[in-house]
Protein backbone atom coordinates (compact mmCIF):
# COMPACT_ATOMS: atom_id res chain seq x y z
CA UNK A 1 0.00 0.00 0.00
CA UNK A 2 1.23 3.50 -0.77
CA UNK A 3 2.62 5.33 2.26
CA UNK A 4 2.63 9.05 2.92
CA UNK A 5 6.42 8.98 2.62
CA UNK A 6 6.05 7.63 -0.91
CA UNK A 7 3.53 10.34 -1.68
CA UNK A 8 6.17 12.97 -1.09
CA UNK A 9 8.46 11.68 -3.84
CA UNK A 10 8.29 12.16 -7.58
CA UNK A 11 6.90 14.89 -9.82
CA UNK A 12 3.26 15.72 -10.08
CA UNK A 13 1.29 14.83 -13.20
CA UNK A 14 3.35 16.03 -16.12
CA UNK A 15 6.97 17.12 -15.74
CA UNK A 16 6.64 20.20 -13.51
CA UNK A 17 8.27 19.69 -10.10
CA UNK A 18 6.10 20.65 -7.14
CA UNK A 19 7.39 21.25 -3.58
CA UNK A 20 6.61 18.42 -1.20
CA UNK A 21 4.95 20.84 1.21
CA UNK A 22 2.51 21.95 -1.51
CA UNK A 23 1.64 18.36 -2.34
CA UNK A 24 0.98 17.47 1.30
CA UNK A 25 -1.02 20.62 1.88
CA UNK A 26 -3.20 20.02 -1.16
CA UNK A 27 -3.92 16.43 -0.18
CA UNK A 28 -4.74 17.46 3.38
CA UNK A 29 -6.89 20.38 2.21
CA UNK A 30 -8.80 18.10 -0.13
CA UNK A 31 -9.49 15.56 2.61
CA UNK A 32 -10.43 18.03 5.36
CA UNK A 33 -12.73 20.06 3.15
CA UNK A 34 -14.42 16.90 1.93
CA UNK A 35 -14.97 15.70 5.52
CA UNK A 36 -16.63 18.97 6.51
CA UNK A 37 -18.87 19.17 3.43
CA UNK A 38 -20.05 15.57 3.76
CA UNK A 39 -20.53 15.85 7.52
CA UNK A 40 -22.95 18.71 6.96
CA UNK A 41 -24.64 16.95 4.06
CA UNK A 42 -25.07 13.53 5.71
CA UNK A 43 -26.16 15.00 9.01
CA UNK A 44 -29.36 15.95 7.24
CA UNK A 45 -29.72 12.42 5.90
CA UNK A 46 -29.33 10.90 9.36
CA UNK A 47 -31.81 13.33 10.91
CA UNK A 48 -34.30 12.83 8.08
CA UNK A 49 -34.32 9.12 8.92
CA UNK A 50 -34.88 9.53 12.66
CA UNK A 51 -36.12 13.07 13.51
CA UNK A 52 -37.35 15.30 10.69
CA UNK A 53 -40.43 13.22 9.87
CA UNK A 54 -42.09 14.03 13.19
CA UNK A 55 -40.75 17.56 13.67
CA UNK A 56 -41.08 19.04 10.19
CA UNK A 57 -43.37 16.70 8.22
CA UNK A 58 -46.00 15.53 10.76
CA UNK A 59 -48.71 13.13 9.59
CA UNK A 60 -51.16 10.66 11.06
CA UNK A 61 -49.23 7.93 9.25
CA UNK A 62 -45.59 7.51 10.43
CA UNK A 63 -44.59 6.00 7.08
CA UNK A 64 -45.93 9.06 5.25
CA UNK A 65 -43.94 11.36 7.56
CA UNK A 66 -40.76 9.40 6.94
CA UNK A 67 -41.32 9.36 3.19
CA UNK A 68 -41.78 13.14 3.16
CA UNK A 69 -38.59 13.62 5.18
CA UNK A 70 -36.65 11.31 2.85
CA UNK A 71 -38.13 13.12 -0.15
CA UNK A 72 -36.67 16.38 1.16
CA UNK A 73 -33.33 14.55 1.49
CA UNK A 74 -33.59 13.37 -2.12
CA UNK A 75 -34.69 16.77 -3.44
CA UNK A 76 -31.21 18.25 -2.99
CA UNK A 77 -29.85 15.75 -5.50
CA UNK A 78 -31.91 17.40 -8.22
CA UNK A 79 -30.09 20.69 -7.70
CA UNK A 80 -26.63 19.18 -7.31
CA UNK A 81 -26.09 19.03 -11.11
CA UNK A 82 -26.91 22.75 -11.26
CA UNK A 83 -24.39 23.43 -8.51
CA UNK A 84 -21.91 21.29 -10.38
CA UNK A 85 -22.35 23.29 -13.59
CA UNK A 86 -22.26 26.71 -11.89
CA UNK A 87 -19.22 26.11 -9.70
CA UNK A 88 -17.42 23.97 -12.28
CA UNK A 89 -17.71 26.92 -14.68
CA UNK A 90 -15.90 29.04 -12.08
CA UNK A 91 -13.42 26.26 -11.38
CA UNK A 92 -12.50 25.75 -15.05
CA UNK A 93 -12.22 29.49 -15.73
CA UNK A 94 -10.88 31.05 -12.53
CA UNK A 95 -9.42 28.11 -10.62
CA UNK A 96 -10.15 25.22 -8.29
CA UNK A 97 -9.07 26.94 -5.05
CA UNK A 98 -11.45 29.93 -5.04
CA UNK A 99 -14.39 27.73 -5.97
CA UNK A 100 -13.78 25.37 -3.06
CA UNK A 101 -13.73 28.23 -0.55
CA UNK A 102 -17.10 29.49 -1.82
CA UNK A 103 -18.80 26.08 -1.71
CA UNK A 104 -17.57 25.40 1.81
CA UNK A 105 -18.98 28.73 3.03
CA UNK A 106 -22.40 28.08 1.48
CA UNK A 107 -22.59 24.59 2.96
CA UNK A 108 -21.61 25.80 6.44
CA UNK A 109 -24.09 28.67 6.57
CA UNK A 110 -26.96 26.46 5.36
CA UNK A 111 -26.22 23.79 7.96
CA UNK A 112 -26.03 26.20 10.89
CA UNK A 113 -29.33 27.80 9.89
CA UNK A 114 -30.96 24.35 9.87
CA UNK A 115 -30.03 23.98 13.52
CA UNK A 116 -31.81 27.26 14.31
CA UNK A 117 -35.07 26.56 12.44
CA UNK A 118 -38.42 26.48 14.29
CA UNK A 119 -40.38 23.24 13.87
CA UNK A 120 -43.80 22.62 12.31
CA UNK A 121 -45.44 22.91 15.74
CA UNK A 122 -44.00 26.43 16.08
CA UNK A 123 -44.48 28.05 12.66
CA UNK A 124 -46.57 25.55 10.71
CA UNK A 125 -46.00 24.94 7.01
CA UNK A 126 -43.11 27.44 6.86
CA UNK A 127 -40.95 24.97 8.79
CA UNK A 128 -40.73 22.29 6.07
CA UNK A 129 -40.52 24.98 3.38
CA UNK A 130 -37.52 26.72 5.00
CA UNK A 131 -35.87 23.38 5.79
CA UNK A 132 -36.21 22.31 2.17
CA UNK A 133 -34.80 25.62 0.88
CA UNK A 134 -31.73 25.25 3.09
CA UNK A 135 -31.39 21.66 1.91
CA UNK A 136 -31.35 22.91 -1.67
CA UNK A 137 -28.49 25.28 -0.82
CA UNK A 138 -26.61 22.30 0.63
CA UNK A 139 -27.13 20.46 -2.64
CA UNK A 140 -25.93 23.49 -4.62
CA UNK A 141 -22.74 23.68 -2.56
CA UNK A 142 -21.97 19.96 -2.69
CA UNK A 143 -22.60 19.97 -6.42
CA UNK A 144 -19.57 22.22 -6.83
CA UNK A 145 -17.51 20.84 -3.96
CA UNK A 146 -16.97 17.25 -4.99
CA UNK A 147 -15.32 17.86 -8.35
CA UNK A 148 -13.00 20.54 -7.02
CA UNK A 149 -12.02 18.51 -3.97
CA UNK A 150 -11.12 15.50 -6.09
CA UNK A 151 -9.14 17.58 -8.60
CA UNK A 152 -7.22 19.23 -5.78
CA UNK A 153 -5.84 15.78 -4.95
CA UNK A 154 -5.65 14.12 -8.39
CA UNK A 155 -4.08 17.07 -10.23
CA UNK A 156 -1.26 17.15 -7.68
CA UNK A 157 -0.68 13.38 -7.88
CA UNK A 158 2.29 11.56 -9.46
CA UNK A 159 0.91 9.53 -12.36
CA UNK A 160 1.76 6.19 -10.71
CA UNK A 161 -0.05 7.10 -7.49
CA UNK A 162 -3.20 8.80 -8.78
CA UNK A 163 -5.44 5.99 -7.58
CA UNK A 164 -4.22 6.46 -4.02
CA UNK A 165 -4.44 10.25 -4.21
CA UNK A 166 -7.95 10.13 -5.64
CA UNK A 167 -9.09 7.80 -2.86
CA UNK A 168 -8.09 10.28 -0.14
CA UNK A 169 -10.87 12.85 -0.75
CA UNK A 170 -13.30 9.97 -1.26
CA UNK A 171 -12.66 8.92 2.34
CA UNK A 172 -13.95 12.35 3.35
CA UNK A 173 -17.48 11.16 2.72
CA UNK A 174 -16.96 8.23 5.09
CA UNK A 175 -15.29 10.28 7.81
CA UNK A 176 -17.99 12.94 7.50
CA UNK A 177 -20.67 10.26 7.77
CA UNK A 178 -18.91 8.69 10.77
CA UNK A 179 -18.50 12.06 12.47
CA UNK A 180 -22.19 12.82 12.05
CA UNK A 181 -23.15 9.39 13.42
CA UNK A 182 -20.79 9.76 16.39
CA UNK A 183 -22.29 13.12 17.34
CA UNK A 184 -25.86 11.83 16.87
CA UNK A 185 -25.17 8.67 18.88
CA UNK A 186 -23.59 10.61 21.75
CA UNK A 187 -26.52 13.03 21.86
CA UNK A 188 -29.03 10.16 21.71
CA UNK A 189 -27.41 8.60 24.78
CA UNK A 190 -26.89 11.91 26.61
CA UNK A 191 -30.39 13.30 26.18
CA UNK A 192 -33.74 11.75 26.87
CA UNK A 193 -35.98 11.10 23.85
CA UNK A 194 -38.00 14.20 24.67
CA UNK A 195 -34.94 16.42 25.11
CA UNK A 196 -33.32 15.06 21.94
CA UNK A 197 -36.42 15.83 19.86
CA UNK A 198 -36.79 19.23 21.54
CA UNK A 199 -33.28 20.68 21.16
CA UNK A 200 -30.62 17.95 21.23
CA UNK A 201 -30.79 17.31 17.48
CA UNK A 202 -29.87 20.95 16.81
CA UNK A 203 -26.44 20.78 18.43
CA UNK A 204 -24.51 18.98 15.63
CA UNK A 205 -25.89 21.41 13.04
CA UNK A 206 -24.81 24.47 15.00
CA UNK A 207 -21.40 23.01 15.90
CA UNK A 208 -20.55 22.63 12.20
CA UNK A 209 -19.61 26.33 12.13
CA UNK A 210 -16.38 25.43 13.96
CA UNK A 211 -15.48 22.88 11.27
CA UNK A 212 -16.27 25.34 8.49
CA UNK A 213 -13.90 28.00 9.88
CA UNK A 214 -11.18 25.32 10.16
CA UNK A 215 -11.75 24.22 6.57
CA UNK A 216 -11.71 27.80 5.25
CA UNK A 217 -8.39 28.45 6.95
CA UNK A 218 -6.82 25.29 5.53
CA UNK A 219 -8.07 25.79 1.99
CA UNK A 220 -6.92 29.40 1.85
CA UNK A 221 -3.38 28.12 2.39
CA UNK A 222 -3.52 25.72 -0.58
CA UNK A 223 -2.05 26.82 -3.93
CA UNK A 224 -3.80 26.37 -7.28
CA UNK A 225 -3.37 22.94 -8.93
CA UNK A 226 -0.54 22.31 -11.44
CA UNK A 227 -3.02 21.25 -14.15
CA UNK A 228 -5.00 24.48 -13.96
CA UNK A 229 -1.79 26.53 -13.87
CA UNK A 230 -0.80 24.95 -17.18
CA UNK A 231 -4.18 25.77 -18.71
CA UNK A 232 -4.03 29.36 -17.45
CA UNK A 233 -0.42 29.82 -18.61
CA UNK A 234 -1.39 28.74 -22.13
CA UNK A 235 -4.51 30.94 -21.96
CA UNK A 236 -6.52 27.85 -22.85
CA UNK A 237 -9.44 28.32 -20.45
CA UNK A 238 -12.78 27.84 -22.19
CA UNK A 239 -15.28 30.69 -22.24
CA UNK A 240 -18.24 28.37 -21.57
CA UNK A 241 -16.85 25.02 -20.34
CA UNK A 242 -20.26 23.29 -20.30
CA UNK A 243 -20.70 23.93 -24.02
CA UNK A 244 -17.22 22.60 -24.78
CA UNK A 245 -17.87 19.55 -22.60
CA UNK A 246 -21.19 18.64 -24.19
CA UNK A 247 -19.89 19.28 -27.70
CA UNK A 248 -16.68 17.25 -27.54
CA UNK A 249 -16.86 15.06 -24.42
CA UNK A 250 -20.51 13.99 -24.14
CA UNK A 251 -19.59 10.30 -24.41
CA UNK A 252 -17.32 10.60 -21.38
CA UNK A 253 -20.12 12.36 -19.47
CA UNK A 254 -22.50 9.47 -20.21
CA UNK A 255 -19.91 6.92 -19.09
CA UNK A 256 -19.40 8.80 -15.81
CA UNK A 257 -23.16 8.96 -15.22
CA UNK A 258 -23.52 5.24 -15.82
CA UNK A 259 -20.56 4.29 -13.62
CA UNK A 260 -21.87 6.51 -10.84
CA UNK A 261 -25.20 4.63 -10.66
CA UNK A 262 -23.96 1.57 -8.70
CA UNK A 263 -21.64 3.60 -6.47
CA UNK A 264 -24.21 6.17 -5.38
CA UNK A 265 -27.14 3.75 -5.02
CA UNK A 266 -25.23 1.38 -2.74
CA UNK A 267 -23.59 4.17 -0.77
CA UNK A 268 -26.93 5.62 0.28
CA UNK A 269 -28.31 2.13 0.79
CA UNK A 270 -25.64 1.51 3.44
CA UNK A 271 -25.21 5.03 4.82
CA UNK A 272 -28.84 6.16 5.11
CA UNK A 273 -31.46 3.52 4.30
CA UNK A 274 -29.84 0.80 6.41
CA UNK A 275 -30.33 2.90 9.55
CA UNK A 276 -34.09 3.28 9.10
CA UNK A 277 -34.36 -0.36 7.91
CA UNK A 278 -32.65 -1.69 11.04
CA UNK A 279 -34.81 0.51 13.29
CA UNK A 280 -37.86 -0.88 11.49
CA UNK A 281 -36.64 -4.41 12.26
CA UNK A 282 -36.56 -3.58 15.97
CA UNK A 283 -32.94 -2.52 16.47
CA UNK A 284 -32.31 0.42 18.79
CA UNK A 285 -31.51 3.66 16.98
CA UNK A 286 -28.11 3.97 18.68
CA UNK A 287 -27.24 0.37 17.72
CA UNK A 288 -28.17 1.02 14.07
CA UNK A 289 -26.10 4.21 13.99
CA UNK A 290 -23.12 2.45 15.56
CA UNK A 291 -23.22 -0.44 13.09
CA UNK A 292 -22.99 1.97 10.15
CA UNK A 293 -20.39 4.01 12.05
CA UNK A 294 -18.08 1.02 12.53
CA UNK A 295 -18.41 0.04 8.87
CA UNK A 296 -17.67 3.60 7.69
CA UNK A 297 -14.52 3.81 9.82
CA UNK A 298 -13.25 0.45 8.57
CA UNK A 299 -13.95 1.54 5.00
CA UNK A 300 -11.47 4.45 5.24
CA UNK A 301 -8.25 2.36 5.20
CA UNK A 302 -9.93 -0.09 2.80
CA UNK A 303 -10.48 2.71 0.28
CA UNK A 304 -6.85 3.79 0.53
CA UNK A 305 -5.80 0.17 0.01
CA UNK A 306 -8.02 -0.28 -3.05
CA UNK A 307 -6.88 3.06 -4.45
CA UNK A 308 -3.28 1.91 -4.18
CA UNK A 309 -4.10 -1.48 -5.75
CA UNK A 310 -5.79 0.27 -8.68
CA UNK A 311 -2.45 1.93 -9.47
CA UNK A 312 -1.20 -1.59 -10.18
CA UNK A 313 -4.14 -3.41 -11.82
CA UNK A 314 -6.09 -0.44 -13.21
CA UNK A 315 -9.17 1.53 -12.16
CA UNK A 316 -11.54 -0.15 -14.63
CA UNK A 317 -10.76 -3.71 -13.50
CA UNK A 318 -11.12 -2.82 -9.82
CA UNK A 319 -14.42 -1.04 -10.40
CA UNK A 320 -15.91 -3.92 -12.38
CA UNK A 321 -14.82 -6.54 -9.83
CA UNK A 322 -16.46 -4.58 -7.02
CA UNK A 323 -19.65 -4.07 -9.01
CA UNK A 324 -20.06 -7.77 -9.77
CA UNK A 325 -19.37 -8.64 -6.13
CA UNK A 326 -22.10 -6.23 -4.98
CA UNK A 327 -24.63 -7.69 -7.40
CA UNK A 328 -23.95 -11.15 -5.94
CA UNK A 329 -23.95 -10.00 -2.33
CA UNK A 330 -26.98 -7.67 -2.09
CA UNK A 331 -29.71 -10.30 -1.41
CA UNK A 332 -27.63 -12.21 1.18
CA UNK A 333 -26.97 -8.79 2.78
CA UNK A 334 -30.65 -8.19 3.49
CA UNK A 335 -31.10 -11.79 4.64
CA UNK A 336 -28.37 -11.29 7.26
CA UNK A 337 -29.97 -8.07 8.50
CA UNK A 338 -33.27 -9.90 8.98
CA UNK A 339 -31.80 -12.55 11.30
CA UNK A 340 -32.25 -10.27 14.31
CA UNK A 341 -28.62 -10.53 15.43
CA UNK A 342 -26.58 -7.36 15.87
CA UNK A 343 -23.42 -9.42 15.28
CA UNK A 344 -24.66 -10.66 11.89
CA UNK A 345 -26.00 -7.21 11.04
CA UNK A 346 -22.63 -5.62 11.82
CA UNK A 347 -20.80 -8.27 9.78
CA UNK A 348 -23.21 -7.78 6.87
CA UNK A 349 -22.71 -4.01 6.76
CA UNK A 350 -18.93 -4.28 7.12
CA UNK A 351 -18.66 -6.75 4.21
CA UNK A 352 -20.98 -4.72 1.99
CA UNK A 353 -19.96 -1.19 2.91
CA UNK A 354 -16.37 -1.43 4.14
CA UNK A 355 -15.12 -4.00 1.62
CA UNK A 356 -17.25 -4.35 -1.50
CA UNK A 357 -18.45 -0.76 -1.84
CA UNK A 358 -14.95 0.53 -1.09
CA UNK A 359 -13.55 -1.46 -4.02
CA UNK A 360 -15.32 0.78 -6.52
CA UNK A 361 -16.04 3.80 -4.28
CA UNK A 362 -12.31 4.48 -4.11
CA UNK A 363 -12.09 4.55 -7.92
CA UNK A 364 -14.69 7.23 -8.61
CA UNK A 365 -12.57 10.37 -8.26
CA UNK A 366 -9.53 9.25 -10.22
CA UNK A 367 -11.42 7.31 -12.89
CA UNK A 368 -13.64 10.31 -13.63
CA UNK A 369 -10.79 12.85 -13.59
CA UNK A 370 -8.82 10.74 -16.07
CA UNK A 371 -11.76 10.90 -18.48
CA UNK A 372 -11.48 14.64 -19.27
CA UNK A 373 -8.78 17.16 -20.32
CA UNK A 374 -7.74 19.84 -17.81
CA UNK A 375 -9.58 22.74 -19.46
CA UNK A 376 -13.02 21.14 -18.89
CA UNK A 377 -12.14 18.57 -16.24
CA UNK A 378 -13.99 20.29 -13.39
CA UNK A 379 -17.12 20.59 -15.53
CA UNK A 380 -16.94 17.07 -16.91
CA UNK A 381 -16.47 15.24 -13.61
CA UNK A 382 -19.00 17.43 -11.76
CA UNK A 383 -21.70 17.11 -14.41
CA UNK A 384 -21.41 13.33 -14.77
CA UNK A 385 -21.07 12.70 -11.04
CA UNK A 386 -23.96 14.91 -9.97
CA UNK A 387 -26.38 13.77 -12.68
CA UNK A 388 -25.64 10.15 -11.78
CA UNK A 389 -26.24 10.93 -8.11
CA UNK A 390 -29.48 12.77 -8.88
CA UNK A 391 -30.88 9.87 -10.91
CA UNK A 392 -30.42 7.22 -8.24
CA UNK A 393 -28.38 8.33 -5.20
CA UNK A 394 -30.66 10.81 -3.50
CA UNK A 395 -33.90 8.98 -4.34
CA UNK A 396 -32.50 5.59 -3.19
CA UNK A 397 -33.77 5.73 0.43
CA UNK A 398 -37.14 6.92 -0.87
CA UNK A 399 -37.25 4.23 -3.59
CA UNK A 400 -36.22 1.49 -1.18
CA UNK A 401 -38.77 2.57 1.45
CA UNK A 402 -41.53 2.72 -1.17
CA UNK A 403 -40.61 -0.75 -2.50
CA UNK A 404 -40.73 -2.20 1.00
CA UNK A 405 -44.14 -0.65 1.63
CA UNK A 406 -45.55 -1.79 -1.73
CA UNK A 407 -44.29 -5.38 -1.44
CA UNK A 408 -45.34 -5.91 2.18
CA UNK A 409 -41.86 -5.55 3.66
CA UNK A 410 -40.07 -7.86 1.22
CA UNK A 411 -36.46 -6.82 0.60
CA UNK A 412 -36.17 -8.78 -2.67
CA UNK A 413 -37.42 -5.92 -4.90
CA UNK A 414 -34.85 -3.61 -3.29
CA UNK A 415 -32.11 -6.14 -4.04
CA UNK A 416 -33.28 -6.51 -7.64
CA UNK A 417 -33.17 -2.73 -8.03
CA UNK A 418 -29.53 -2.66 -6.86
CA UNK A 419 -28.66 -5.48 -9.28
CA UNK A 420 -30.19 -3.44 -12.12
CA UNK A 421 -28.01 -0.49 -11.08
CA UNK A 422 -24.99 -2.78 -11.32
CA UNK A 423 -25.89 -3.78 -14.85
CA UNK A 424 -26.09 -0.12 -15.91
CA UNK A 425 -22.64 0.60 -14.48
CA UNK A 426 -21.04 -2.48 -16.06
CA UNK A 427 -22.32 -1.40 -19.48
CA UNK A 428 -20.91 2.11 -18.94
CA UNK A 429 -17.53 0.77 -17.82
CA UNK A 430 -17.33 -1.48 -20.85
CA UNK A 431 -17.37 1.70 -22.97
CA UNK A 432 -14.47 3.43 -21.23
CA UNK A 433 -10.71 3.19 -21.62
CA UNK A 434 -8.46 2.66 -18.61
CA UNK A 435 -5.90 5.47 -18.40
CA UNK A 436 -4.22 4.28 -15.22
CA UNK A 437 -0.52 5.20 -15.30
CA UNK A 438 -0.85 7.53 -18.32
CA UNK A 439 -0.06 11.25 -18.12
CA UNK A 440 -3.10 13.05 -16.72
CA UNK A 441 -2.65 16.06 -19.00
CA UNK A 442 -1.11 14.21 -21.93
Amino acid sequence: MTTFEEIQSGPVSGDTPVPESDRRRALFGSAVGSVIEWYDYFLYGTMSAIVFGNLFFPSDDPVTSQLLALASFALAFLIRPIGGIVFAHIGDRIGRKQTLVITLAIMGISTVLMGLLPTYAQIGVWAPILLTILRLFQGLALGGEWGGGVLLAVEYAPKKKRGFYGAVPQTGALIGLALGNIVTSVLSVTFSEEAFLSYGWRIPFILSIVLVFLGMWIRNRVDETPSFKKVAAKKNTKRVPIVETMKHHWRAVLVVIGAKVIETSTFFLFATFTISYLVGLGYQRVAALNIVLVAALIAVPMMLLFGSISDRIGRKAMFMLGTVAMMIYILPYFWLLNQGSWVLATLAVIVGFSVIWSAYGAMIGTLFAESFPADVRYTGVSLGYQVGAAIVGGPLPLIATALLAHYNGSYVPVGVFIIACGVVSLVALACTKDRSGAELDG
